[in-house]
């Protein structure tokens, strides 16, 4: 189904009205404002110094959590690199409109940690099952809760992996006593309650200075904070985990196929559209562009804080890569509809990539409302498009069947249901590279460069 007959999420969250939408714009334009983000990290400091307190990072684990066994591996590491004092807690999955797709989110989660891992120099067990047994689980926990931080921080990497390859002893790496199952279960609420507090919804998550830090993905950007405070140890070392290079250079790609499923509605889609067509182009892949309907509009459930979390993590992936982001009105609702229902005709003349490029800079970088006709008209025309042949399109229901098609591959298809999305293909006996991020178009080009080499190879 396109759009569900109920959806999950309310109607001014689906369609908003102009007023709401200029409000969102505002209050997101903040969030997403390099001054504002410079200036709320300086009175941080300035208070911290003032207060005579150590540069505090507190970390949210969640043991079944893949995600959190990668952060496992570093987290000790992290600690002895820098002048910080680390504050271990437990939590359990939020779940909710948080996590909406529970059981999806445990198959992708442990499928995209054991894809990731090796590239960034960390492992994840072959034998792990999409979740640890539960009673090994319980002993994890209980013997986490027993601990204090400094040797929660020594421990959790072994117990992490005796947990996840299901053939450590867990009773040994505990050391001794564990808590009971009283106070293991209230190490998790108050754990998860600090979660709340603090306004955040998933493990494997650090928070320093009113910024979160998702994942092994974004340690960097933590790191590079630290870094300019002076708090790093040995700033002549690398990152613990730095970002890899997205890279096709010299690969000749001609025989594998990139299908690509971006959102208009999409922050993390908007900084990473321009980037994905280049990389298609300068290896020659044979590419497909096929846009789903933004989440929210499709049912995923949302959340605000979610909503905050993604906008600001848009900004700082945006200022690394130096892409303009961040002076935006949401297209979601009628403009993506209305947007939509020129792709078929813009298609028809290879140009859809282009309009969906022209469009998502308009909608958030250059604050243009895409709601108004003349701003949907300036986004054809900067695709080299024809307006007047476009308003002969403008409100069809063409679109519905095909952007309908790619919904059914992406989510039923793949099993997964955020964008931007990627479909790798070929070469023949190779599996389909199935990923989802703007941040996993390093892993896409990895695999590109692999199999075109393999392919090379096997023709010389």
């Amino acid at each position: 189904m396109l759009e569900p007959v109920q959806n999950s999420n309310s109607k001014w969250m689906v369609d908003p009205p102009p007023i709401l939408r200029w409000l969102m714009s505002k209050v997101m334009g903040r969030v997403a404002s390099t001054d504002h983000i410079a200036k709320k990290r300086r009175d941080f400091e300035a208070q911290r110094v003032a207060q005579k307190q150590a540069h505090t990072v507190e970390y949210f684990h969640q043991l079944d959590d893949p995600y959190s066994h990668l952060m496992a591996q570093v987290l000790a590491q992290l600690a002895e690199s820098y002048d910080i004092k680390v504050v271990p807690r437990l939590i359990r999955a939020t779940g909710g409109k948080h996590q909406p797709e529970n059981e999806k989110l445990a198959v992708w989660a442990r499928r995209d940690a054991a894809l990731i891992a090796p590239h960034y120099g960390l492992t994840f067990p072959d034998t792990a099952g999409i979740t640890p047994e539960l009673e090994s689980l319980h002993r994890a926990t209980r013997a986490l809760a027993n601990y204090d931080p400094a040797a929660f921080i020594a421990k959790i990497k072994s117990i992490s992996q005796a947990l996840w390859s299901g053939a450590g002893d867990l009773k040994a790496m505990s050391d001794g006593d564990v808590a009971t199952d009283a106070a293991a279960s209230a190490a998790l609420d108050a754990g998860s309650a600090r979660l709340l507090e603090l306004k955040h919804y998933s493990g494997a998550s650090l928070y320093y200075g009113g910024e979160w830090y998702w994942g092994v993905d974004r340690l960097f950007h933590l790191e590079q904070r630290l870094r300019d405070l002076g708090a790093c140890h040995r700033p002549s070392e690398p990152y613990l985990v730095p970002r890899p290079e997205v890279d096709v250079t010299g690969a000749d790609a001609s025989q594998l196929t990139l299908h690509f499923y971006p959102s208009l509605n999409s922050p993390y889609t908007a900084i990473i559209f321009d980037r994905t067509v280049a990389l298609a182009k300068a290896c020659g892949i044979r590419f497909h562009h096929k846009p789903v309907l933004p989440m929210i509009m499709r049912g995923v459930a949302a959340t605000t804080a979610k909503g905050r979390y993604i906008f600001f993590d848009t900004k700082r992936e945006a200022d690394y890569f130096g892409v303009p982001f961040g002076h935006h009105v949401t297209p979601i609702g009628s403009p993506t509809r209305r947007a939509y229902s020129l792709l078929p005709w813009a298609k028809s003349l290879n140009k859809d990539a282009a309009l969906m490029s022209t469009l998502l800079r308009l909608a958030f970088s250059e604050g243009k409302a895409l709601h108004l006709e003349k701003n949907l008209q300036l986004g054809v025309e900067a695709a080299g498009l024809d307006w007047q042949a476009a308003k002969k399109h403008l409100g069809s229901n063409n679109w519905k069947s095909l952007v309908e098609q790619y919904q059914t591959e992406m989510v039923e298809g793949m099993g997964l249901w955020g964008v931007p999305s990627y479909r790798l293909t070929g070469l023949d006996g190779e599996p389909d590279l199935e990923v989802w991020g703007q941040d996993r178009l390093w892993l896409v080009a990895a695999e590109i460069r692999r199999r075109a080499g393999r392919d090379s190879s096997a023709s010389s």
